[in-house]
């Protein structure tokens, strides 16, 4: 299969296909089209002289440096080498494919200026998986994500890391392998390549996709819990939910009954108790908010992945022709969706725990052992489970805190106010994958306590689980080294991710 390429259309769904089957990828005839005509643009600066921003003169407060013509090229290279600042850990594989499909869908608009020598680079770095090693710190998140992104063009010009076939070497050693040239960058291209919200999107994107899948897997496992506490399914009524103008929560409360559906271990009002406390009864209000916030953030990052973020801007309407410098690589949007992405997924990971709290006390889990252990006193079963899950949800409201409130000048003030997107998007991934062990805690527990109950009760769907994941996890029946079960636990809800 191929996925189409038009500078418009790319969507999160693509993305999740794209890394799920390995598709390849191709341009439309329309949008080389489109990149010829603004590229002829810059031809014409070049020939006529003209003083344009970061083609013939330089960057930042060197924005009044006029750059001497047989010099232009030059300035490029110097750019991508002089703003290849990142460091720490490298962002994933992942992430760094879906920059370079962001950069090249962006450079498809027409709006930036470039050759159809890049473009065709880009295009077989991503198509023969040629993964650029990019360090995740060091952006601002405006002016671009320049130095992240000067990484990926460091590849492209042969003078990167990357990763290929599972190893990471150096990118002109990969090119000399398949016998192809490195990019040799021309005036603008360096500029096009790094002013733009790539790192911050594409790191926002799979955060996205891994959160909702998140929310989802949550669910199935909060099912497990409410059955191993006899939870009232009352609160899961339809006509409850239709009266609070949410279709998220009508959506959850939906599944929710679908997953209980059949149990002989729910109960009904006033059965055992009139009501439960929040955490199983408002699980819909719950989750149903963060999937409002992952709806919201999904449509951010989709406007974000078709949009022109370079500087300057080159426009060709009814025959004339205007190159415009503007702010459009200032990441504040995503910056803020990125942020707000955090709370949705610190509140799936903060109603887990609290779940998890009912299933151990004994004085909450209506007749279970005390933190399920198989001899209580000699054994402590789940008991330090549930404060490891406590420690990850306290981390969690740490990193909650907005990157979007801060800012630093750059640039000896020239760049006085930027995003910090980029630092968002990264601390948002550290809260999922700090969620997904709360939620895997949560699922070790609750499926310790309906065996506990009797798993023959369990409702059809959530008894397929209990089967599919005893192969992951063993019985509690004495104490073991749990943060084994806990990392493999996770890391098999990491890899469902994508469904």
């Amino acid at each position: 299969m191929t996925l189409f390429l038009n500078g418009d259309a790319l969507t999160i769904e693509d993305i999740k296909q794209l890394l799920h089957q390995d598709l390849k990828i191709e341009i439309t005839e329309e949008a080389l089209e489109r990149v010829k005509k603004s590229r002829s643009v810059v031809e014409r600066i070049i020939n006529d002289k003209e003083t344009i921003y970061g083609i013939t003169t330089g960057f930042g407060l060197f924005s009044d440096v006029r750059i001497d013509s047989t010099q232009y090229n030059d300035l490029q290279v110097n750019l991508i080498r002089s703003h290849a600042c990142g460091m720490g850990e490298p962002f994933s594989e992942e992430v760094s494919l879906v920059m370079m499909i962001l950069r090249l869908n962006t450079l498809l608009k027409g709006n930036s200026g470039v050759t159809l020598e890049l473009v065709d680079q880009l295009k077989y770095f991503i198509n023969e998986r040629i993964i650029p090693v990019i360090p995740q710190q060091g952006s601002l998140g405006a002016s671009g994500d320049l130095a992240p992104l000067s990484h990926l063009a460091l590849a492209l010009i042969g003078e990167g890391l990357v990763y290929f076939k599972n190893e990471e070497v150096d990118s002109r050693y990969v090119l000399n392998e398949l016998g192809r040239a490195p990019l040799h960058l021309q005036a603008k291209e360096g500029l096009a390549l790094i002013n733009g919200t790539q790192a911050m999107t594409a790191q926002g994107v799979i955060n996205y996709i891994e959160a909702e899948d998140l929310g989802y897997q949550a669910e199935w496992i909060a099912a497990l819990t409410h059955q191993a506490l006899n939870g009232i399914v009352d609160a899961y009524d339809h006509r409850v939910h239709a009266v609070r103008n949410s279709q998220e929560q009508v959506d959850v409360a939906a599944r929710m009954r679908d997953w209980l559906a059949d149990s002989k271990l729910t109960t009904r009002q006033a059965e055992i108790r009139v009501q439960d406390a929040y955490s199983l009864r408002c699980i819909p209000q719950i989750h149903g908010a963060s999937y409002q916030v992952f709806n919201y953030v999904k449509e951010k990052l989709e406007f974000e992945m078709n949009a022109s973020n370079d500087n300057p801007l080159i426009f060709d309407e009814d025959g004339e022709t205007t190159v415009i410098s503007g702010g459009n690589f200032h990441g504040q949007p995503i910056a803020f969706a990125l942020d707000h992405l955090k709370l949705g997924v610190s509140e799936l990971a903060n109603v887990s725990e609290r779940r998890v709290e009912r299933l151990v006390n004994p004085q909450l889990n209506n007749g279970l052992p005390a933190f399920l252990s198989p001899e209580p006193g000699l054994q402590s079963g789940a008991m330090i489970m549930q404060y490891a899950a406590a420690s990850l949800v306290s981390e969690n409201k740490t990193l909650a805190h907005p990157a979007s409130v801060d800012s630093i000048p750059s640039s000896a003030n020239q760049e006085d106010h930027v995003s910090m997107g980029t630092i968002a998007s990264r601390h948002g991934y550290q809260m999922i994958e700090n969620a997904r062990r709360v939620i895997a805690i949560e699922c070790i527990i609750a499926l310790q306590a309906v065996e506990l109950k009797g798993v023959n009760q369990l409702s059809p769907k959530t008894r397929d689980k209990y089967d599919e994941f005893r192969n992951i996890v063993p019985s509690i029946k004495q104490d073991r080294q749990f943060h084994k079960d806990i990392e493999a636990v996770a890391q098999y809800l990491k890899d469902s991710a994508y469904h």
